[in-house]
């Protein structure tokens, strides 16, 4: 039995006893007004939409807002950080929740963190600001001589499997996509009759499952992803190598956990284990993957098509380049997601010690791209905490033309970091397939909260270009961006992650050692 049918249960049996017992005893009078009045704020909560936890958790759930009134400190107990040891910042966090909520994100007392801490970075701004810009410049993602181009938000919601995420979830980022002008990635679990409800612009993600595009044995079906591809609302298809807080690792759904539904939708089969290797078996070396994902767009008719991953060996990421140079063949983009991304669940040895923080991984990809002269072929994409228009400009400034973001984005929908993904218990209705807290969740009104949240990010980021005096996101540049070093002063990050274009291609003489030995030893043949 579920909290809510307990509490409203167990509330009804009391009024009813004390009504009947009100007769003989006028001492059960209290009784009965406590008992009725709780039962009333109980329907209340119930039927209420602004509050999941609430609509789970009638009564009770009132105990974590009284904490948080009396003392807002406690809130960071029931926020806290994730276990890859990278708080996700108390302010930050604040600001979320209020721009999802439509109320103001200023802080008082200005700044409230040390500037002089070591890796601290600044915007540079200009003493000439210029006007904000009135609308987003959207990002180009395709070519319109060779196939589909498809106009991008700078900010899109990351890759979140229908399975992770309960069905009201799943549509609430939909409908707020819809309503943003924004993309919603699917996740590697497929598409689902709750991505296509609402019409929003979708990226698909194929993963090593081939969820939705499979055949009976788990092997890449070309008429099946040419079928789906076709889908209207598909607009881009992102191939998964490996995912931020868990590169190189697999995953299994048990044959228990299988319903028909999900089978449907993955294309699997029922009384069976679903496995989703480490690996994909569609390629095997970074020519073929090039030669695949080239396939791939032809079989969706043109649409933009690329590939996420978190980097990790430099060899690796250059031996993809010579496999773009020497087929003269890059897919659309390439999505950098880094070692600190969320996850529903994942071994810790992954979570805190393999795959490179976003920073160096985007940074790797971008200097790799700008040395083999292949950055203007292709869009680089950045995903990992990514929640502030200061997010999007400081990784723009490295190297990414869009971001995508997670957290935040279930943040916005009412995430409180409960860290009951993993076993089917979220309290607030996201994380979960049990369809009792998964109605708790009202789609309409999240769906307006990740829309605020997205519309707000967007406008600081806009309100930032402006500050820098700069009127095109395309004059961003590394030297926007200021960092504190060790010893206190500081310095541009284009000191840090400089690279001269073509310097691979021309064996440039300042070229640093480790990177002229591993564009030696990559191969386009092998990983």
């Amino acid at each position: 039995m579920t909290s809510r049918n307990s509490i409203v249960g167990g509330l009804i049996v009391v009024v009813a006893a004390s009504a009947a017992g009100v007769f003989w005893s006028a001492v059960l009078w209290p009784v009965l007004v406590v008992s009725a009045a709780l039962l009333a704020l109980a329907i209340h909560d119930l039927v209420q939409t602004k509050h999941s936890l609430l609509r789970n958790y009638p009564i009770i759930g009132w105990a974590r807002f009284a904490a948080e009134h009396i003392r807002p400190e406690i809130q960071q107990y029931f926020v806290e950080s994730d276990t890859s040891g990278t708080p996700f910042d108390r302010e930050t966090r604040a600001v979320i929740y209020q721009r999802a909520k439509g109320a103001h994100d200023k802080v008082p007392f200005g700044t409230q963190i040390d500037v002089y801490e070591p890796g601290h970075e600044l915007l540079s701004h200009s003493m000439r600001p210029v006007p904000q810009l009135e609308e987003e410049p959207r990002v180009a993602f395709g070519d319109s001589t060779n196939g589909e181009v498809y106009e991008a938000s700078r900010l899109n919601v990351s890759a979140m499997s229908y399975g992770a995420l309960s069905a009201n979830a799943v549509m609430a980022l939909n409908l707020a996509a819809k309503k943003g002008g924004f993309a919603h990635n699917t996740g590697e679990g497929g598409i689902s009759p709750y991505h296509r409800e609402h019409g929003g612009d979708l990226i698909w993600q194929v993963g090593t499952g081939y969820f939705g595009c499979r055949d009976m044995v788990g092997r890449f079906d070309r008429d099946r992803f040419a079928e789906t591809a076709a889908t209207s609302t598909v607009k881009m298809i992102e191939v998964k190598l490996s995912q931020g807080a868990k590169p190189g690792h697999g995953g299994i759904l048990p044959a228990a956990k299988l319903t028909p539904e999900i089978a449907e939708i993955r294309g699997v089969p029922l009384g069976h284990d679903v496995i989703s290797p480490a690996f994909h078996t569609a390629f095997d070396t970074p020519r073929q993957l090039i030669d695949w994902v080239a396939e791939l767009r032809e079989l969706a008719g043109g649409k933009p098509v690329g590939f996420k991953l978190c980097a990790g060996r430099r060899r690796e990421f250059l031996a993809l380049c010579k496999a773009m140079l020497e087929a003269d063949e890059t897919p659309d983009f390439i999505t950098i997601d880094g070692s600190e991304g969320g996850t529903g669940a994942a071994p810790l040895e992954l979570t805190n010690s393999v795959g490179l923080p976003l920073k160096d991984g985007l940074s790797l990809a971008h200097q790799a791209l700008i040395a083999t002269g292949l950055r203007d072929r292709l869009r680089l994409v950045a995903a990992g905490k990514v929640s502030t228009g200061f997010d999007i400009l400081r990784l723009q400034s490295l190297g990414a033309d869009g971001c995508n973001a997670a957290r935040p984005m279930m943040m916005a929908l009412g995430c409180i970091q409960a860290r009951k993904c993993h076993n089917n218990e979220c309290p607030v209705g996201i994380a979960t397939q049990d369809p009792r807290r998964g109605r708790a969740l009202v789609v309409e009104h999240k769906a307006d909260r990740v829309h605020r949240f997205h519309n707000a990010t967007i406008e600081g980021y806009l309100e930032l270009l402006a500050g820098a005096g700069l009127d095109d996101p395309e004059q961003v540049t590394p030297a926007l961006i200021q960092q504190r070093k060790p010893d206190g002063s500081l310095m541009s990050i284009a000191d840090e992650f400089h690279m001269d274009p073509l310097a691979l291609l021309i064996g440039d003489s300042d070229l640093d050692d480790g990177w002229r030995k591993d564009w030696e030893l990559a191969s386009a043949d092998r990983f």
